[in-house]
């Protein structure tokens, strides 16, 4: 490995920044066909459980190791973090605009808020005894998301 690779940091950044490219193209590619905000806001959370839920060792890297950096996190959050924050923030304009979410809410913030969703989904899935697919969450937290808890009238 250290043919390769400096250190662990130096790994655990190549492996992010390929999981994240290959994640972002990805992410592009199915935005691209879709036109309705909220069914890309499904397919966001769906490819991102999904991409995690495959690989249980990568969720680990993603949900824990990278963490436990400081330098790390603050060096990723600036950059395809950032990017891929974009997507879910755009998405959500995109419904305001459309009329579909209420207009007085930061858009930023509500994105930060179903990513926080979405990774506690995935933090809790590695912690468990229990295995499910973890891609058949996405919409339960995105309709909760979209819907919030009020009830049907």
């Amino acid at each position: 490995m250290y043919l390769y690779f400096r250190s662990k940091d130096e790994l655990l950044t190549s492996i992010f920044e390929r999981t994240m490219n290959e994640a972002l193209v990805e992410s592009q590619e199915v935005l691209e066909k879709l036109s309705d905000p909220i069914a890309q806001l499904k397919a966001l959370a769906h490819l991102h459980l999904d991409r995690l839920g495959r690989d249980r060792d990568l969720a680990v890297v993603f949900q824990v190791e990278l963490r436990k950096s400081t330098k790390f996190m603050e060096r990723y959050s600036a950059s395809q973090l950032r990017t891929y924050l974009g997507l879910l923030r755009d998405a959500i304009a995109n419904a305001q605009t459309a009329g579909s979410f209420r207009t007085n809410v930061n858009p930023t913030i509500a994105a930060k808020a179903l990513f926080g969703a979405l990774d506690e989904m995935a933090t809790n899935w590695i912690l468990s005894k229990r295995r499910y697919d973890l891609s058949a969450e996405s919409d339960v937290v995105v309709d909760l998301f979209v819907n919030g808890l009020k009830a049907n009238t």
